[in-house]
């Protein structure tokens, strides 16, 4: 995953591209980057933010670096911005999204006149010079970056900094969000639609599946408008957004709300059954007030996340360092677990492996019982358009893996349909599988179209792929 952040104003942008782009932090926690154009032409910052964060990594970078355009990622993958010397002229780009076609397009790219990519340390070649070189394939900027949506297989938007304005494209099915602040100096174009709003700027406007849009100081003018079909991804609201966030104008923390209350709706416990209800912190939280909103059951914080210096429990690159440091954020409040009855909301069950060892602290500090409602449905495929998860094997999920072990080897597609459906038989026996492997006491998710209808959207405008495979 990633986030950006662009600028173009009448006056230096450098302040609001660092805050602006540091507002992204939490949607990536590898790579990060900053460009501006200015009078000396363009001028780059990129630092690895692993073991730092942003602000600190380039608090130095703020004083040497000037100009009125600028463009900023966070990126969990590839070194970026990237600058570009082609017959397009000089340019910088940064982009969010994913590939799957890459070794087809490199062909394309090679037959067209191009001649090598350079090889990230994993062997990867990096998405963003990829995109770049899509791009120049075609006469123009604007001709590029329309192919290399067409061309691209998943999903990508791009900004595209020149010496004259910054080319702003939502990915062609709209699955990240592109949004469009203003203020008396300029504009700017955010993934995060808070991120601006500290900085004085306010909301212009979102910009469409597809469409591409130009901003310079003066205007956000539209090159390309937007196409009539759109999958934005649900699990945005889910996990990955901000709670300050707004997608589709759908605010992320009413809609984690919203979802928490659906739950208990459906759920058979009572406050009879249960002492208290928590989120697991952070993204948990607000579905577990919806919860205990909805039901009655009181709402406690029986652990709390110490993160002032920790960096994200997914950072590290083996699942045991990601595991422990994720146990080790957690600090117990015994006086709320010691002999009660819990009921715990995360956003998801992915592996299963943290959520199994946060049950296992929870007992271990005396808890009597732990209830699991993850506020989304079983993950049965790998995304294949943004990347929210680092598995690298459908396998890795502990559903797809309990349903390989029911059906002895290769699924068919029809079957993963049948244990996707919460009223199937198989289902069921999926979910009790999860529930005594993990030890929980009891486990129900959320049904996908309790999901749906909390975000008030059209099924048709939402990417469920994760949940139930629809392309």
């Amino acid at each position: 995953m990633g986030g950006f952040f662009a600028a173009a104003l009448k006056c230096s942008c450098i302040f609001d591209l660092f805050y602006g782009t540091d507002y992204h932090s939490h949607l990536g926690t590898r790579r990060a980057g900053m460009a501006v154009f200015g009078r000396d032409g363009f001028n780059r910052a990129i630092h690895n933010i692993e073991s730092s964060p942003f602000r600190t990594k380039f608090a130095s970078d703020v004083n040497k670096m000037d100009g009125n355009y600028g463009i900023g990622c966070i990126s969990d993958y590839d070194p970026q911005p990237l600058i570009v010397r082609s017959h397009h002229g000089t340019y910088a780009i940064t982009t969010v999204g994913r590939i799957n076609n890459v070794d087809q397009l490199e062909r394309i790219i090679f037959k067209g006149g191009g001649n090598h990519f350079l090889e990230m340390s994993g062997g990867d070649i990096n998405k963003t010079e990829m995109t770049a070189a899509l791009i120049n394939q075609k006469d123009n900027l604007l001709e590029g970056i329309r192919y290399a949506q067409e061309m691209i297989n998943g999903s990508m938007t791009i900004l595209v900094m020149t010496p004259v304005g910054i080319y702003c494209a939502r990915d062609r099915l709209g699955r990240t969000p592109l949004v469009i602040g203003k203020k008396e100096e300029g504009y700017c174009a955010s993934f995060e639609s808070f991120a601006y709003l500290n900085l004085g700027y306010s909301d212009y406007r979102e910009l469409g599946p597809g469409e591409i849009a130009v901003i310079t100081p003066e205007e956000c003018r539209t090159v390309v408008p937007a196409g009539d079909k759109m999958r934005i991804c649900t699990f945005l609201w889910v996990y990955y957004g901000y709670p300050s966030s707004r997608y589709e104008n759908v605010s992320v923390e009413e809609m984690r709300t919203k979802c928490g209350a659906m739950l208990a709706k459906r759920d058979q416990l009572t406050k009879d059954d249960i002492d208290t209800v928590a989120g697991v912190p952070d993204s948990g939280t607000a579905h577990a007030i919806g919860y205990s909103n909805e039901s009655g059951i009181p709402f406690a914080r029986p652990f709390v996340k110490y993160t002032p210096t920790w960096p994200r429990s997914f950072m590290p690159t083996t699942q045991g360092k990601r595991d422990l440091i994720a146990r080790m954020k957690l600090i117990p409040v015994h006086e709320l677990i010691n002999g009660k009855k819990l009921l715990m909301i995360d956003d998801s069950i992915v592996r299963g492996t943290q959520l199994r060892e946060t049950t296992e602290f929870l007992y271990n500090s005396g808890a009597a019982e732990v209830h699991i409602r993850p506020a989304c449905p079983p993950l049965l495929f790998g995304c294949k358009y943004i990347s929210f998860s680092r598995s690298s094997s459908e396998m890795e999920l502990i559903a797809r893996r309990i349903i390989q072990e029911e059906e002895g080897g290769r699924v068919e597609r029809s079957v993963l349909d049948d244990y996707a459906n919460p009223d199937t038989d198989r289902y069921h026996h999926m979910i009790d599988r999860i529930c005594r492997q993990l030890k929980f006491t009891s486990l129900n998710y959320n049904r996908l179209d309790d999901l749906i209808s909390s975000t008030g959207l059209d099924s048709d405008k939402l990417c469920t792929y994760c949940w139930d495979g629809r392309e």
